[in-house]
């Protein structure tokens, strides 16, 4: 009995916890007096379905099961209706937040699945396999329940003959019962690792599905430190924690970040999602004496509006938020990413407006401006007529409008969105972007017209390289903030060679061959290091903003770029300034 656990991702370097969890939990606790095999097919939304159907074909599944989430369910169903086509006999099941809610009206929209497993899957899975090996078996007796009707198994919808039957939820699992699924690790070469020592959330976020959890639930720390030193020893780049609110339980939390520090690798990055205002002072003072990139933060906001914090029955002190933020910044030796999202009941235009200046100003490593997801089974979902919501009918349910924001007024904040995306998040214009700011009124009115710029000269939906992007950005300095392309002309510069030592050289830019003696005394390993003259100063690393723009010094001074000393936060070059040297 062969079952065949399809996982199709986001991008390849992404993994699918979910399946790799099933197939763990069952090849441990499975019947061995069954026949049964469970493979993992894993895919990407960038495969051709052509291909992934061909290679579910070519496994030759029994039966065959595919984990559901907004990103691909259109490929999921396209899959279902065309393999169901070439193999009806197969049963086909399904699981995942996608499909887990409202499951009469998935199973009745495609007649070709035959269940879901509903909500937390490892048992619901285990017992799944079991009832089709066993009817595969030779064993006359199985003294397992659940193996002779799909009605025994709990947490599953599946359709008869007169009907669709809902069986009774699933309790929570024991998360220490989960084997580790990650033995295997040469699998997940230059790919990120998915990680969990908890599930649920205590908070009630009407947006998340995490909200409507039964139970917050931990991993037994032992079991935890046992695992996380496995990824240390094995130099994992990456190992990224899906707990929802990582610090809930600040013991928990502490433990982690203690093992962690005193197990350093040089190597290993870990990456948490946490509510920066519940982190106290003994956690601060830990975080800020971590090496620089050991750890990454990823912090909701989401909204600073009042009303829009208690509608959506989110717990945030705000001005704690703030300070906890700064003082994470300090040490400069955490990553920080905050989150914000718009069209959030009673957020209108001019409070999301203000709510991305107020957090734009915070200065994190990146700021993620998302658009509200209408989840199915989220208590947004219920009440969106409440809200005159209106979203996207397939996944993945994005708002188009809601009672304090027209869909005229969503697009331009789409448009303030790309525009950070390839100017602030990129990492790639970071001087000149505080400096430009200097010229606007707030930071979303520039991004704003910066985006109005590339909508009206039909730059939008284009692939441009990084000097194109400099340059557009000069033509639109140009128009709305003339009094800095001077600065500018020199800004764009440095952070070019910020960046990357650039084989092609912007237009603009003096010629190299100018201070080629300076250049034969300090570049003498190649390409690893860069010298470049300028004639304004610009703003150090922990210099956040800016009031006014840089004033032209009456003799110009070189600036050496050095490759092998990047920063471990955003990879920029290490920079020293050669006119103190001499």
């Amino acid at each position: 009995m062969k079952i065949y656990l399809t996982a199709i991702n986001a991008k390849y370097i992404h993994s699918n916890l979910a399946v790799y969890s099933l197939q763990a939990y069952a090849n441990r606790y499975w019947n061995r007096e069954l026949p049964l095999e469970i493979v993992i097919g894993e895919y990407t939304i960038n495969n051709r379905l052509d291909d992934i159907l061909e290679g579910i074909y070519k496994a030759k599944p029994d039966v065959l099961c595919f984990s559901c989430y907004i990103w691909n369910i259109a490929y999921v169903t396209e899959l279902i209706r065309e393999y169901h086509k070439l193999c009806p006999e197969v049963p086909i099941w399904v699981g995942g937040p996608e499909v887990s809610y409202e499951v009469e009206t998935f199973l009745q929209e495609f007649p070709e699945v035959t269940g879901v497993m509903r909500g937390e899957g490892e048992q619901t899975f285990l017992e799944v396999c079991e009832y089709y090996a066993a009817g595969q078996s030779t064993v006359k007796k199985i003294d397992v329940p659940h193996c002779t009707v799909l009605s025994k198994i709990a947490g599953i919808a599946y359709r008869k003959e007169n009907g669709i039957v809902c069986t009774a939820e699933r309790p929570p699992l024991d998360m220490s019962s989960i084997p580790f699924c990650y033995d295997r690790i040469e699998d997940f070469t230059n790919r990120i690792i998915y990680y969990e020592s908890s599930r649920g959330c205590p908070f009630h976020c009407s947006y998340c599905l995490s909200s409507v959890e039964k139970k917050l639930r931990f991993r037994s720390l032992e079991l935890v430190k046992s695992e996380l030193l496995f990824f240390i020893e094995k130099k994992v780049p990456q190992v990224k924690f899906v707990d929802r609110t990582f610090n809930c339980s600040h013991s928990h939390a502490m433990e982690i970040w203690r093992f962690i520090a005193e197990h350093d690798n040089g190597i290993t990055n870990f990456h948490f999602e946490i509510s920066a205002d519940l982190l106290n002072q003994e956690e601060l003072e830990l975080l800020a004496g971590l090496r620089p990139g050991l750890v990454q933060l990823e912090i909701g906001v989401q909204s600073t509006n009042e009303a829009t914090i208690a509608e959506i029955h989110r717990t945030m002190q705000l001005d704690r938020l703030k300070e906890t933020v700064t003082e994470i910044q300090k040490a400069h030796n955490i990553h920080a990413h905050l989150d914000l999202i718009a069209g959030l009941p009673f957020e209108d235009y001019a409070t999301f407006a203000h709510s991305f200046d107020e957090i734009y100003a915070l200065k994190p490593n990146q700021l993620q401006l998302g658009f509200l997801k209408v989840l199915k089974g989220s208590y947004m979902y219920e009440h969106a007529k409440e809200y005159d919501m209106l979203y996207r009918g397939s996944a993945p349910y994005e708002v188009m409008k809601t009672k304090w924001l027209d869909f005229s007024e969503l697009l331009k904040i789409q448009r303030v969105e790309e525009m950070l995306e390839v100017y602030y998040n990129s990492g790639q214009y970071e001087i000149t972007m505080k400096i430009l700011e200097t010229q606007f009124e707030s930071p979303f009115e520039m991004y704003l017209k910066l985006g109005e710029f590339y909508e009206y000269c039909g730059y939008l939906g284009m692939s441009h390289s990084r000097i194109r992007r400099s340059e557009i950005l000069l033509e639109f300095a140009r128009e709305a903030a003339p009094e800095a392309v001077p600065v500018l002309l020199e800004s764009l510069v440095y952070d070019l060679y910020y960046r990357e030592n650039i084989k092609s050289r912007p237009s603009w830019a003096a010629d190299l061959a100018e201070w080629k003696t300076i250049t034969r005394q300090y570049c003498q390993n190649g390409k690893q290091t860069h010298v470049e003259r300028f004639f304004y100063r610009f703003p150090g690393k922990l210099v956040r903003t800016i009031d006014a723009l840089p004033q032209r010094e009456d003799a110009a001074y070189f600036v050496l770029f050095d490759y092998t000393k990047r920063d471990p936060l955003d990879h920029q070059a290490a920079v020293h300034e050669i006119s103190e040297w001499l």
